[in-house]
């Protein structure tokens, strides 16, 4: 039987294109009851029972039998065992992705990431105070598939930020651990590192254990379970964000060689069916195109029937009547991942707003985005880039107002703040205020 990848094909001169439009972007980020309910189960049992309850569950869902905590430690000397053992080419591209990704991230730091003061004529002395978090926890996927990029992303601008420790842990199915991971964590500067997954891992990060210490916030992605814990813990611990499926957009005046648009939507759809591929495109003759070779290049991919479930379930090729439309239409979806793949690339990135990455001109692939091009790929999914951001260096600083208030000040600043203060009914306000007045 041969694959079939068949986006929906809609028009925006169509008479139905608005609903056809909405039901392709709809999906909902409703977590599956059974689901919610386990998560909550293991959540309250880590919190009550610590180390005990991760070791069983490391065993019943990992296989990974441990006696002790200590076993699923991942010391420092086997980080860098993990290092040296790689293949020459692993650890030259391993080492340069770093470098740049740290390099984008110090310019991230030094752009907007710094204390500043300033005082008024009268003395007053204001500003803001930035920090870095004290403990960070990243989730790094395992199981199906290793993510050495995941640990860059989420370490270097943690690194960068001052955390001074960062706590890693990662899923390791039968025990098998991933050199690249390994070393990666290695490279980026994690402090500790533990070999477990799942609830049971935002859990400890969370709430803390005999063995692994409570961190302030928890970044990373992981899979449905893990999506739930990181809501349900928020607010006793930060979170970067809850990701929804991987979603590429791709902008074409249709000067980019067809089969590049084609592997570039592949490149988004290979991650899992939920995930959106969407191509919009004022010349109708070069989506057609693309459909060809979306049909030519399938048989060739190693996960051809994820392709085309998710090409053909959530992709849509959409004809715009010109490529101002075009980027309205980007506007309104917010991707995740948004490719302007144009001769003139920098002639209609004025006009988009929303979008996690924004990868310019044909030779810009969103893949190198997720390796070496230096942003971080941890972005906002299901148009939430209308309103939140990539990862970076700021999630993990904190900032404290400065106010030192001088003595003339005080006179000006406290008959202001007395009547305001009359005004809520709050006496104590007020005369605290009144009582700097001369």
């Amino acid at each position: 039987m041969n694959l079939v990848a068949k986006p929906a094909r809609l028009s925006t001169v169509s008479g139905t294109f608005e609903q056809d439009f909405a039901q392709r972007l709809h999906w909902s980020a409703e977590q599956d009851a059974a689901i919610e309910e386990r998560v909550a189960s293991i959540l309250a049992d880590v919190q009550a029972r610590g180390d005990a309850a991760v070791l069983e569950y490391t065993t019943r869902f990992d296989g990974l039998q441990a006696d002790t905590m200590a076993a699923l430690e991942l010391t420092q000397a086997e980080l860098k065992a993990a290092y040296d053992s790689l293949p020459a080419e692993q650890r030259e591209a391993l080492t340069a992705a770093a470098q740049r990704v740290r390099q984008y991230h110090e310019a991230q730091k030094k752009a907007s990431g710094e204390s500043w003061s300033y005082r008024d004529a009268d003395g007053t002395l204001l500003g803001q105070k930035v920090t870095p978090l004290d403990r960070v926890g990243i989730y790094v996927p395992g199981g199906k598939a290793a993510y050495p990029s995941s640990v860059l992303m989420n370490a270097l601008p943690a690194h960068v930020a001052g955390v001074p420790e960062i706590i890693m842990v990662v899923p390791t199915p039968r025990g098998e651990k991933n050199p690249l991971v390994l070393a990666a964590a290695y490279v980026a500067g994690v402090t500790r590192g533990f070999t477990i997954g799942g609830a049971q891992a935002v859990a400890a990060l969370a709430y803390g254990t005999a063995t692994i210490p409570k961190v302030d916030k928890i970044t990373g992605p992981g899979n449905a379970y893990v999506a739930s814990a990181k809501k349900r813990v928020f607010g006793q611990v930060g979170i970067d964000m809850i990701a929804g499926p991987s979603e590429i957009l791709v902008l074409a005046d249709g000067t980019t060689p067809p089969e590049w648009v084609a592997m570039d939507l592949f490149s988004q759809a290979e991650h899992d069916e939920l995930a959106q591929s969407i191509l919009l495109c004022p010349d109708a003759a070069y989506i057609d195109a693309v459909q060809r070779e979306i049909d030519r290049l399938l048989p060739e991919m190693p996960r051809k029937e994820i392709i085309a479930r998710s090409l053909s379930g959530r992709g849509a090729l959409i004809l715009t009547r010109d490529m101002e439309e075009a980027c309205a239409i980007s506007n309104r979806i917010a991707p995740e991942h948004l490719e302007v793949s144009s001769r003139e690339p920098h002639k209609w990135e004025p006009l988009l707003k929303h979008a996690g990455a924004i990868f310019l001109g044909a030779y810009t692939s969103e893949s190198l985005g997720d390796y070496c091009a230096g942003p971080n790929h941890v972005l906002p999914t299901s148009g939430t880039a209308r309103f939140s951001s990539p990862l970076g260096v700021y999630d993990f600083q904190k900032r404290s107002s400065l106010i030192e208030v001088s003595e003339q000040g005080a006179q000006t600043l406290g008959r202001i703040a007395s009547v305001l203060a009359h005004g809520e009914g709050l006496q104590g306000h007020a005369r605290a205020a009144e009582m700097r007045l001369k």
